[in-house]
């Protein structure tokens, strides 16, 4: 009975059943994903080192133009324009033939108001409801 049984089987696997065609076209499966799960892999990891590489180049240019806005900014404080501002709104120099006016400290003139700004007053945000309100019949669009 046995015997009988195992004879089927292998009748069936070498004669109904395709075998080696079968597993020929599960290899080929199998190599054909391999193939598709390792370019995968690669174009992730190309990818990242692409990010990092254009991160890197941004940094670059970012450090670049701080270097060369310090830089700027370091012949700006050796030049004669800005040491003579300097002298002058420390201690006063100024060039020959200047005059100075020293005005009283009630005059109109001399009062700083005119010349900072004046600060807004901070509006409180609207409660929720509000908001709701606004964004239920338009008040929103309206501004």
């Amino acid at each position: 009975m046995f015997s009988v049984k195992m004879r089927r089987l292998w009748y069936q696997i070498k004669y109904r059943y395709p075998t080696r065609e079968f597993l020929t076209i599960i290899g080929a499966a199998m190599v054909v994903f391999c193939f598709l799960a390792g370019s995968v892999q690669s174009m992730q990891k190309n990818y990242e080192l692409r990010r990092q590489v254009e991160y890197k180049q941004r940094e670059a240019k970012l450090i670049e133009l701080e270097m060369k806005t310090l830089e700027y900014e370091q012949s700006y404080l050796k030049s004669e324009e800005y040491q003579k501002l300097a002298v002058r709104q420390r201690i006063g120099y100024g060039d020959p033939g200047e005059k100075l006016l020293i005005l009283p400290a009630n005059s109109p003139d001399n009062n700083n108001e005119n010349l900072v700004p004046l600060e807004k007053k901070e509006t409180p945000p609207p409660s929720n409801l509000q908001q709701w309100m606004n964004f239920l019949f338009g008040g929103n669009a309206r501004k």
